[in-house]
């Protein structure tokens, strides 16, 4: 690969680095090029799953003030970038692996932490961040559905009430409440009768 190549790879690695909230190192020795396209499909838009030179890699990761690589980079290596969410990713990987046993997840970069293969499983084995937003959403609508209850349930009763306490008053024979006017209040007719005030 010549030098203004090498140069080009190296800038497009670290940006990739520096652009992902979470990295994945693999091997894939043994891969298919069609199983490396399987990879791509499962692992989805938001994760771009690089081939790359180890050298070109620690160069790369270094530029963007990656360590986490460092002892891992050994053999055939590709990496998951991932802009993504990346239990989804791991997921992704996780899986794959299980069916294609050469895919070897051997370390990851999780917002900056470095993750080992292990804690990568443990990141696998979360809910989605849709699955958690589903059921804080399920959760909320609950809550608010019950705390909607509880305050329309004393209101219904006192309607009820005041409805009631109404009819029994029409069935007395007393007026209702609307009909009633002050006794001292004047009619609306004799208050426009009043003469007006002489000028002075």
């Amino acid at each position: 690969m010549a030098k203004p190549e090498k140069e080009a790879a190296v800038a497009e690695l670290a940006e990739r680095f520096r652009g992902s909230n979470a990295a994945v190192l693999t091997e894939y020795r043994g891969l298919s090029v069609a199983q490396l396209k399987r990879l791509r499909r499962v692992l989805g838009d938001d994760v771009t799953y690089a081939v790359s030179k180890n050298t070109l890699t620690k160069i790369a990761a270094s530029q963007a003030g990656v360590d986490a690589f460092d002892a891992d980079l050994k053999g055939p290596t590709a990496i998951a970038f991932i802009s993504g969410d990346p239990v989804e990713a791991a997921k992704g990987l996780r899986d794959f692996a299980k069916e294609n046993p050469q895919l070897v997840i051997k370390a990851g970069l999780l917002d900056g932490r470095a993750m080992s293969a292990a804690e990568i499983g443990q990141l696998a084995d979360l809910e989605s961040r849709e699955v958690l937003l589903a059921k804080t959403a399920g959760a909320l609508k609950a809550t608010l559905s019950r705390g909607a209850y509880v305050l329309a349930a004393p209101l219904s009763k006192a309607v009820r009430t005041v409805e009631a306490l109404r009819v029994e008053r029409e069935a007395q024979g007393g007026p209702a409440a609307a009909d009633e006017a002050p006794a001292d209040a004047a009619p609306a007719d004799e208050a426009s009768a009043e003469p007006a005030p002489a000028d002075a």
